[in-house]
């Protein structure tokens, strides 16, 4: 069950509009506010809610909340807030093997879906996208899909988490700084802490500034450029991050990821 906030922090929380309560173990929604305002940020379920409980009584959460629900209200935010949180549901925490650190979402029509670098199907596959597909094609032989809905990555243990998880339509980093680097610094930090290996792959300088945070030796880090065109030749392709990836894992008998995207 949800602990209760502190005195102050209810009245932030009582702004928010919603209470969370847990009901034969699936998490719940109960709006109470007079003005019946739609609650557009969805809570997490199943270990990943246990594991960050304790942000969701934090004074900057409740700032965080209010706001996503007003952009939402007010204006055309990507992804579609029932998909906001798609990283932590795909997969689960104690899943995880590989943690992919993004930015912020796609900020154009029908592209972001909650995980990064991933778009849904039937939209034109992003450069970075692209670029990521080239090396697997040259490091690992696989071939380069039609699309470029990377679910079945997630479903394997592939956590595709942007540091940022909300953005406004056309605006690139319109949602940096209003509390979602300290929500997914906290579920890093959780990452951190498992005792089992994991490997997170950081591409760019943005990715990079969260390898401090990962100081568990049983963790293997892998820094590469980001696959953009603007830097891709600077060394993200001929980084072998994914046969770096399932050899690791192979190492310690864990079962490698299938990075191959069929054609649909």
């Amino acid at each position: 069950m949800v602990r209760k906030a502190g005195r102050s922090e209810e009245s932030s929380l009582q702004l928010s509009v919603f209470a969370l309560y847990c009901n034969n173990g699936i998490m719940k929604m109960a709006k109470y506010a007079p003005d019946k305002e739609v609650n557009y940020m969805a809570p997490i379920s199943g270990d990943w809610l246990e594991a960050l409980k304790d942000e969701f009584h934090k004074p900057y959460y409740a700032k965080l909340y209010k706001t996503v629900n007003e952009e939402y209200r007010t204006g055309k935010v990507f992804p579609p807030p029932d998909e906001m949180f798609n990283a932590f549901h795909f997969t689960p925490l104690h899943e995880v093997k590989v943690v992919i650190l993004g930015q912020d979402p796609y900020h154009n029509d029908g592209q972001a879906h909650g995980l990064c670098f991933s778009v849904k199907k039937g939209v034109e596959t992003p450069p970075s996208l692209v670029n990521i597909y080239q090396e697997l094609h040259d490091d690992c032989g696989c071939y380069i899909p039609n699309n470029g809905y990377l679910e079945k990555w997630a479903h394997q243990g592939v956590l595709l988490l942007n540091t940022v998880l909300t953005v406004r339509a056309h605006q690139a980093n319109s949602h940096r700084g209003i509390g979602w680097e300290q929500f997914t610094d906290a579920a890093i930090r959780v990452l951190n802490e498992q005792d089992r290996p994991i490997v997170f792959l950081l591409w760019g300088r943005p990715a990079q500034t969260k390898h401090m945070m990962l100081n568990n030796p049983n963790h293997l880090v892998l820094e590469a450029p980001h696959p953009s065109p603007l830097s891709a030749y600077r060394g993200f392709f001929g980084c072998r991050h994914f046969s770096q990836t399932n050899a690791f894992l192979k190492e310690h008998g864990i079962a490698p990821i299938d990075w191959q995207i069929e054609n649909i």
